[in-house]
This record gives structure tokens, C-alpha cells and sequence, in this order.
């Protein structure tokens, strides 16, 4: 069986949830990542969904659904590298959802924290992933720099998920 491949796809401004729904529609596996705002008018407030990444969703594909997400209405093009759709590798899309799921720490160990190192996840969905420790959040979290899907991420994660990269 084809494995399975991610792969970012640029649609048409605003219409990521639209696209979404004709994915969904379709049986073309993908990844919306959403995270909610709070939007202020003038007569009210209300929390709202809005996609991460504007104008871009994730489609976990084989070989027999490439046009078919290009033939997707309001689908514009793969994001592409000489001519040929860029592969996303799993760790950059876990690195996502990680992002958008924070989980709550686990226990932590002896050694000193400072901004600036090297750090790599030795445990949990983004082990293997390296990045830079840019801020110390008490006891228990740090905050890291990933580089993830050509865009840079903050994530909050606990210490003892990290070791230092020499």
C-alpha cells in the first residue's frame, strides 16, 4: 500500500474552513490547524476560530489524490519547489498540534536552565525535534523555539521532555 504523505496546499483567502468541508466531503485526509481569538466590534465580543496558517491547509495524501485536492474548489496550487509539491515530514505537523494542545508538565530534574541553549525532545509526539530555549517559565516549563513547516513556533513544553543538545 502507497504510504501517505502531508503536504501544505494554498487555497483561496478565507476560505480554509470552505476547503475543509470539501475535503471532508471528498475522503481526502487533512489538518486545519485553528486557534481561537477573541474579536471585539463595537457592540460586542465573541471568540472565534481562525486558521493558523491564513490560507494554507495540510492534506495527508497518496499518489491517487494529488489532482484530486487540486481539482478541490478554491484550491489554488501545492506549495511547491521547482515545480515539485514540498513533502512535510510528520515531526513538523505533530510539532503543530503540539503547539495548539499544550499539555501540563510532568516532573522535572536538577539541571540548570538557561536562555539561549540547544534543546532536543527526548520524549512524547516531537521527539527528535531540536530548537533554542528562549524563556524560563517557572519550576516545571520552558518555553522553545521550533522551526516547523517554514515558520517558527514558541511552544510551552515541560523540561523533563527536553535535554540539552551539546
Amino acid at each position: 500500500m502507497p504510504e501517505k504523505i502531508w503536504y501544505a496546499v494554498y487555497v483561496k483567502s478565507r476560505s480554509e474552513k470552505k476547503v475543509a468541508l470539501e475535503f471532508e466531503f471528498n475522503d481526502i485526509d487533512y489538518y486545519l490547524p485553528l486557534i481561537k481569538k477573541l474579536k471585539i466590534w463595537s457592540d460586542r465580543k465573541k471568540w472565534v476560530e481562525e486558521p493558523l496558517f491564513r490560507s494554507y491547509i495540510f492534506v495527508h495524501i497518496d499518489q491517487k489524490d494529488y489532482f484530486k485536492v487540486l481539482q478541490t474548489i478554491n484550491v489554488v496550487k501545492y506549495i511547491s519547489f521547482e515545480g515539485m509539491a514540498v513533502p512535510i515530514r510528520n515531526e513538523q505537523i505533530e510539532a503543530v498540534r503540539y503547539y495548539l494542545n499544550e499539555k501540563d508538565p510532568e516532573n522535572i530534574d536538577n539541571q540548570v536552565w538557561e536562555t539561549g541553549r540547544k534543546v532536543k525532545v527526548v520524549s512524547g509526539s516531537l521527539i527528535g525535534l531540536e530548537g533554542e530555549l528562549i524563556d524560563i517559565r517557572g519550576k516545571k516549563k520552558v518555553k522553545v523555539e521550533i522551526e516547523a513547516v517554514g515558520r517558527t513556533l514558541i511552544i510551552q513544553i515541560p523540561k523533563s521532555k527536553l535535554e540539552f543538545v551539546l
